[in-house]
């Protein structure tokens, strides 16, 4: 059995707890996992603070930060096939998908470098004569970054690079249903060269672990992704040290086809925004909003091809779906599904368990039209999808927008005309046309309502992990004026 260790200060430590992984491919324990508790957070976010402030970090300028952030990404790349593996093997995610995105991560870091030394204050053409005023943009200060489970090493990666651009220092906390590969990013960390305390790596339970970080008196920002609840929480908690938030939650995405698409297309992306990664993306296309003339054809389609998904290994690099994360998640979308059917939804392909070990759950289509379905509301995280039908593009727009969530969206037609309609009425902070699940480090990312608020990748992320600094400089050599009239 494999044995991790948490990061803290620059100095690999055990943890004050241990806690088993489980396997999801077979359901058994696989690597001992260290928990950190108030103590461990309370050093990790002090030795943050000291990093922030002290040291050779503050003192290094933003192009020697960016040079850092450069080895560091390439580190990553070098080291994907291992880090993909550990993800494969704590996650269930299949290894098809973890080499491709991990490798991709790199970018991240490698956007971010490029940035460090691009952040930049402004002269402002003041209102007085006898002044000079401009501002600088500085790190924000220690910051919490909270990551699930799924693709975390990406959604570490887009907190992570803006921050330490910015000269923030970070306190990491992994997922406890998956943390293998974020500990062992942090000896990438340390192989890189950063100073100690500017990032730090930790992973634990909720009230111990979580809710320490998050309410911790040392923290300036919180950046969240996960769901809507735990945000709730985080938000409560914040509130204890008035530090900002950025947080990336749930979506309930809908996938919106127009009967003069190519169907054929939008079927393969369907696919890839419903069942890759076994459906267990916040953006996931989970509600397929279909023209009616053309529903049958295209639901013949989905399921000639969702019962063609090879399930299997994760670690067999021809599996296509592989297990979900936890026991825990398997048996919610169970229960949700069976409530669907009971309600009146047609269950189309799918609908069960997997043979053998492991959590998993076959490819399900359920046609919703008509019925009160609870899985068209709920967020399953997993390989279901809802499908409904409309005959206007105005009930399309009604249908779409009918969810408290606005993370992403999908629009398939051939009508340029139309597609620009649709990208304005709908919402949600992407709108995808005739493509789904393209990413890069360059374009924000983010929702509406329920999804969350701030956005993680491009420019704009950056700026978030800074603060404005306003500078007024005197340039009359004058007696200073009448103290008790306010310039």
């Amino acid at each position: 059995m494999q044995s991790f260790e948490q990061y803290i200060d620059g100095v690999f430590e055990a943890g004050s707890g241990r806690f088993d992984s489980i396997d999801p491919a077979t359901g058994a324990v696989w690597a001992s996992m260290p928990e950190a508790r108030e103590g461990d957070v309370d050093r990790a976010v002090k030795a943050a603070g000291r990093a922030l402030w002290t040291g050779a970090w503050p003192a290094m300028t933003a192009t020697a930060r960016g040079k850092l952030l450069y080895k560091l990404a390439d580190l990553v790349q070098a080291n994907a096939p291992r880090l993909a593996e550990l993800e494969t093997r704590d996650t269930g995610k299949i290894i098809r998908e973890t080499s491709a995105q991990i490798a991709y991560v790199a970018d991240y870091y490698r956007y971010y470098a490029g940035l460090a030394d691009k952040i930049e204050g402004s002269t402002l053409p003041i209102d007085k004569a006898d002044m000079e005023v401009w501002t600088r943009r500085e790190p924000i200060g220690v910051v919490a970054a909270i990551v699930p489970w799924n693709s975390q090493l990406f959604l570490a990666a887009v907190k992570i690079g803006p921050a330490l651009a910015a000269g923030c220092t970070v306190v990491v906390k992994a997922s406890e249903d998956g943390p293998a590969p974020m500990l062992e990013f942090a000896r990438l960390v340390h192989e890189a060269g950063f100073p100690k305390g500017v990032l730090n790596v930790i992973t634990g339970f909720g009230q111990t672990c979580g809710s320490a970080l998050t309410r911790h008196p040392g923290v300036d920002h919180i950046a969240f992704t996960g769901g809507p609840g735990t945000a709730a929480h985080v938000v409560r908690n914040s509130a204890e040290n008035l530090a900002t938030t950025s947080l990336e939650l749930g979506g309930k995405s809908p996938f919106v086809v127009f009967a003069d698409a190519d169907l054929e297309s939008a079927a393969n992306a369907q696919i890839a925004g419903i069942f890759a990664a076994t459906g267990q993306s916040c953006v996931a296309g989970s509600r397929l909003i279909i023209e009616a003339s053309v529903k049958d054809q295209f639901l013949g389609l989905l399921k000639a091809k969702a019962e063609a998904i090879r399930i299997g290994t994760p670690l067999d690099m021809a599996t296509e779906v592989g297990p979900l994360c936890t026991r825990r998640q398997r048996d919610h979308i169970e229960k949700v599904v069976a409530a669907s059917v009971d309600a009146g939804a047609k269950l189309v392909t799918g609908g069960r368990a997997g043979d053998g070990d492991g959590f998993y759950y076959r490819p399900t289509i359920l046609d919703c039209d008509g019925v009160n379905a609870a899985s068209v509301e709920t967020e399953l995280f997993g390989p279901v999808l809802s499908v409904l039908s409309f005959t206007s593009e105005d009930e399309a727009v009604e249908l779409a927008n009918a969810t408290p969530y606005g993370l992403a969206s999908g629009v398939f037609t051939r009508s340029l005309g139309r597609a620009h309609r649709m990208v304005k009425r709908i919402r949600a902070g992407i709108v995808w046309v005739n493509t789904y699940r393209a990413v890069s480090p360059i374009a924000p990312f983010g929702g509406y309502g329920q999804s969350g608020q701030g956005r993680e990748g491009g420019l704009a992320a950056a700026l978030d992990y800074t603060r404005t600094k306003t500078v007024w400089l005197r340039t009359s050599d004058d007696p200073f004026p009448d103290p008790f009239v306010m310039r």
